[in-house]
């Protein structure tokens, strides 16, 4: 008989779908690995397996009036089923294991939203409260499965800004700097941007706030000037954009 149906039916609840998930695993996790109570220098057995609803993937493991939480990746390498034993010098080995495979979960839960940058995972991670060694192995696992790169996630973040929100390099440049990404792949993927499409959309913006702003020149200028560098866009960018708008003006003015 498999003795992984012999557990507690979970509660049918529909489980969330979007992102918020991540957080909302949060609030129903309870501390695993907390070994203390466990007896050592005997044979323990468990007594029951109970599926949980949250977090997913992971079973609660009763030995009698005590227990563990463990993920199924971690249950099913160590066999941990109903009716198996295991020493506490044991368990504390799995629980070991259990940890880095939960941070590993959890990261990969994040990334199947959006790509992340390194300092992003490792933000989460350390709210979540693992060790710093089980952060920093998750961390290089998942930079050598190409799951996590920064240079790639700087330049691909750098030519969306531009092309789909007309954001400038100064905007960028912070955003990507309050990722945690490092100065050298921030300034390659921004010297990567194309400088005329860059301009094209600093012009399109300028068009669409020079139309809409009332009052004479120096007032459309003052304003248009402002509201680019809000955007981003660097001053020399600026300039040019507004050199741009106005010699369109001026060319309606002539016909």
């Amino acid at each position: 008989m498999n003795r992984f149906r012999s557990y507690r039916k979970p509660n049918n609840k529909t489980a969330p779908s979007h992102e918020e998930d991540f957080e909302l695993e949060e609030e129903f996790e309870e501390k695993a690995g907390q070994l203390d109570d466990f007896p050592s220098g005997e044979s323990l057995e468990i007594s029951e397996v109970e599926q949980l609803t949250r977090p997913r993937y992971h079973y609660r493991l009763f030995f009698g009036d005590l227990k563990l939480r463990v993920h199924e990746d971690v249950m099913i390498k160590y066999r941990m089923l109903k009716g198996s034993s295991f020493t506490k010098e044991e368990l504390e080995e799995i629980m070991e294991a259990n940890e880095r495979q939960s941070a590993y979960a959890s990261s990969i839960n994040l990334l199947s939203f959006r790509s992340r940058t390194r300092t992003e995972i490792m933000r989460k991670l350390r709210e979540k409260e693992f060790h710093p060694h089980v952060i920093e192995v998750t961390l290089e696992r998942l930079e050598q499965e190409k799951l996590i790169d920064d240079g790639v996630y700087a330049q691909q973040w750098a030519n969306q800004r531009v092309r789909s929100q007309k954001k400038g390099k100064v905007w960028i440049r912070q955003e990507l700097r309050q990722k945690g990404v490092e100065p050298q792949h921030i300034e390659e993927a921004l010297g990567n941007i194309d400088e005329d499409e860059e301009l094209s959309g600093a012009i399109q913006l300028a068009e669409k706030k020079w139309r809409s702003t009332s009052g004479g020149m120096l007032d459309k200028k003052r304003k248009t000037m402002a509201f680019l560098m809000r955007r981003g866009y660097s001053s020399d960018v600026v300039r040019k954009a507004l050199a741009a708008v106005q010699n369109e003006e001026h060319e309606e003015e002539d016909i």
